[in-house]
């Protein structure tokens, strides 16, 4: 079968290799849409980083692995115990992959598991090939409104789904996002499905503004022509936003966060960073706001996403800016996100026509 193969830096090859084994308590998947992550330009660019290069603890790989973590596709095969699902149903894929044995697991917080990792990032397989097999608990069902297309979106909108439950929101709550890439926006459209009063972006991208409106932030900032502090206290009218998601993860968007923050609010870190900056706790200590990390989402948030696209309240297709095939992962998928993104904000690999995939349940 065809695979999407991650060696290194800059180094990721179309191959065949051999189908995984279904084994008990599996489910074998023919992926169907596989959304591009900002993690894997990250380590197309400059890994390996989650891609381990010792092996995994949970998976035992080591590079080459199989890339693809946000995917939808069709069960093409069921193991053993498997109840669930059946043959030709249409899903999604929780890509966590966790130890279920360390403190963290034990609580039931598998996101932020000591031994954690991705399927397509860490070994286990990849939505970035023919044919995938995971674990039964991996699974979700897709409802019959919910396209495949828009089921590759699920994973980034858990992400999302996960920051905003992380702040008591409410209806009245006044939120500031800063940063309008796949994640920030992802944001906008889960606060505007719980109704969220007042949505606020910050971005510097023309495109990904008008992105935000569309996706129905109230207010969209450009903090190179606006004082966004300023504008964030005004546009609350009180002190200053009650919640800000800090999704762009550069200094002075840390900086904007705890300042623009009222007293006793909430700050949400969503971004990953990639290096230390100086940081100065008095910003949050002197107004007593809090500050709050959050990873990745569990199966809850999943859920939870799939829920909102089955009632019609999460209406994200205007994210797929361009699907493209396997073949042209690189040149027309990761290149292009890294060299043009004022163009697109999510573009989705479309791995098997429905055609090959046909034949796969056959």
């Amino acid at each position: 079968m065809r695979a999407a193969r991650y060696y290194g830096k800059e180094d990721i090859r179309i191959e065949n290799v051999d189908e995984q084994t279904c084994g008990a308590g599996q489910v074998r998947i023919a992926p169907a849409y596989v959304g591009i992550c900002g993690t894997d330009l990250h380590e197309y660019l400059g890994g390996p980083n989650f891609a381990p290069t010792k092996p995994h603890p949970v998976t035992k790989e080591t590079i080459p692995i199989t890339l693809g973590h946000e995917f939808s596709g069709v069960v093409t095969e069921v193991g053993q115990d498997v109840s669930t699902y059946g043959v030709g149903q249409h899903v999604v894929v929780q890509p966590s992959i966790y130890c279920s044995n360390c403190e963290a697991c034990s609580a039931g917080y598998e996101n932020v598991c000591y031994n954690s990792g991705f399927i397509g990032l860490s070994g286990g397989g990849g939505g970035l090939s023919d044919s995938v097999v995971v674990p039964e608990a991996a699974v979700l069902a897709l409802p019959d409104n919910v396209s495949l297309d828009v089921g590759a979106l699920v994973e980034p909108l858990s992400v999302a789904w996960h920051a905003i439950s992380a702040a008591p929101l409410t209806e009245e709550s006044v939120v500031l996002i800063l940063g309008g890439g796949p994640i920030g926006l992802a944001v906008v459209q889960c606060l505007v499905a719980l109704n969220t009063k007042t949505i606020i972006l910050s971005e510097v991208s023309k495109s990904r503004q008008r992105f935000a409106k569309d996706f129905g932030a109230h207010h969209v900032l450009d903090p190179r022509a606006s004082d966004t502090v300023a504008v964030s206290k005004e546009l609350s009218g009180k002190d200053g936003p009650d919640i800000v998601f800090d999704c762009a993860g550069v200094p002075a968007s840390i900086t904007t966060a705890c300042s623009a923050v009222k007293a006793r609010g909430h700050v949400v870190n969503v971004a990953i960073w990639e290096r230390e900056i100086p940081f100065n706790p008095n910003t949050l200590g002197f107004r007593e706001a809090n500050y709050t990390g959050v990873l990745g989402y569990q199966r809850k948030d999943v859920q939870g996403v799939i829920d909102q696209l089955a009632a019609g309240k999460l209406k994200p297709s205007k994210m797929i800016t361009s699907k493209i095939q396997l073949e042209d992962l690189v040149e027309g998928g990761i290149k292009a996100l890294i060299h043009d993104k004022e163009s697109h904000v999510k573009i989705l690999v479309e791995v098997g026509g429905m055609g090959r995939v046909d034949s796969a349940i056959r």
